[in-house]
C-alpha cells in the first residue's frame, strides 16, 4: 500500500515521467510516490499503442488521489468519484465489518486502474503492472512466473508460482511490518493472489494484520499517528520491530493469518495466500493448506 502525499509545486511542473527502461522492452512511470515497470507481449505496434495508454492513463491518477484523500482515509461511506479511488473502495468493501479503509487497496488499485486502460482495445497476449511488488495481470497466452517474498528485507524468495489464464488470477499483492505501509501485525510478508491487485492489496493488508501474538514483549509498536500524523490507521498500534519470537509464538501467529486467509478463500475473495514469519511460511490454496519449514533451520 502505497503512502500518498499531496503533489509538490516543483512535481506539478515536472508533471509525470514516462521513460523505456534500459532494456528497451519495459515501461517506467514514475510521479511522485507512485513508481510503476511495465511490460507487455504482442505485436509491436499494439505495445506502443498500449503502452501511450498506459501513460495518459497514469498522468492523472495522483493528483486524482490526493483530491479524495480526506474520503480515502475514512471507513466506507459515500463512494469516491475517481476511477481508480473507485477502486479502491470496491476492492476494499467486501471485508467490511473488518476495519479496513480504501487506502488498504491503493497500490494494487493503481496498478489496475493503468493496466485496465492499457489493455483497452488491444491485441496482448501478456501485459503487467508492477506497483511496487504490487501487480496487476493480464493474460490470455501463456504465462507469469511469479517470485513468492518471504522478506522483503533481504528479498529472499519463498519459491515460484506459474500463473495460466485458466487459473483467473488477476493481481499479486504483498503486505507486511517491514513492507512499505505500516501493519498492525508481525508478518514478514504475506502474498496474495486474487481476481484483481486491488483485491489482493487489500486482503494481503488484512491477513498480514492477522499474524500476530498480541502483548508480546518481544514486539515493539507504536501509534499510527506518531509515525505518521494523517495516516488512516489513526492511534492504532502499528509494529516497529519484532525479535526473536518463540517457536510457540510463531506456530500460533501464522494459526492467527492462517484462519484468515482460509475464510477469505472460502468466500472466494482470494485464490491463494503465502504468509511467511521468521523462516516459517504457511501456505493457503484452494487444494491444500500446509505449513514449510524454513530452509535454513537457523532461522526458525
Amino acid at each position: 500500500m502505497t503512502a500518498l502525499r499531496p503533489s509538490s509545486e516543483n512535481r506539478k511542473a515536472m508533471g509525470a515521467l514516462a521513460t523505456m527502461l534500459p532494456d528497451g522492452q519495459r515501461l517506467h512511470l514514475q510521479y511522485g510516490p507512485i513508481d510503476l515497470v511495465i511490460g507487455a507481449s504482442g505485436p509491436a505496434d499494439e505495445i506502443n499503442q498500449a503502452y501511450n495508454q498506459a501513460r495518459d492513463a497514469f498522468e492523472p491518477v495522483l493528483d486524482d488521489l490526493v483530491r479524495e484523500l480526506p474520503r480515502l482515509r475514512r471507513q466506507h461511506g459515500v463512494p469516491p468519484a475517481g476511477a481508480a479511488a473507485r477502486l479502491m473502495y470496491d476492492a476494499t468493501r467486501p471485508f467490511v465489518p473488518e476495519f479496513i479503509t480504501p487506502m488498504a487497496a491503493v497500490a494494487g488499485s493503481v496498478a489496475d486502474h493503468v493496466l485496465a486502460r492499457m489493455i483497452a482495445g488491444r491485441s496482448l497476449t501478456r501485459a503487467y503492472v508492477n506497483n511496487g511488488g504490487d501487480i496487476a495481470l493480464h493474460l490470455t497466452d501463456g504465462s507469469f512466473r511469479i517470485g513468492i517474498c518471504d522478506d522483503p528485507v533481504s528479498g529472499e524468495s519463498g519459491g515460484l508460482v506459474d500463473i495460466h489464464p485458466e487459473d483467473g488470477i488477476g493481481g499479486i499483492a504483498t503486505s507486511g511490518w517491514r513492507g512499505r505501509s505500516h501493519s498492525l501485525g508481525i508478518a514478514d510478508a504475506v502474498t496474495v493472489l486474487a481476481g484483481s491487485a486491488a483485491a489482493a492489496d487489500a486482503a494481503a493488508t488484512l491477513i498480514a494484520n492477522a499474524v500476530d501474538v498480541p502483548f508480546s514483549p518481544r514486539v515493539s509498536r507504536c501509534a499510527a499517528s506518531a509515525l505518521s500524523l494523517d495516516s488512516d490507521l489513526g492511534d492504532r498500534l502499528v509494529t516497529t520491530d519484532v525479535g526473536a519470537l518463540d517457536p510457540a509464538e510463531i506456530q500460533a501467529a501464522l494459526g492467527l493469518g492462517l484462519r484468515k486467509a482460509e475464510d477469505y478463500l472460502e468466500r472466494g475473495l482470494i485464490s491463494a495466500a503465502y504468509l511467511a514469519l521468521a523462516g516459517k511460511r504457511v501456505t493457503v490454496t484452494q487444494h491444500q493448506t500446509k505449513t514449510i519449514a524454513p530452509r535454513n533451520a537457523a532461522h526458525a
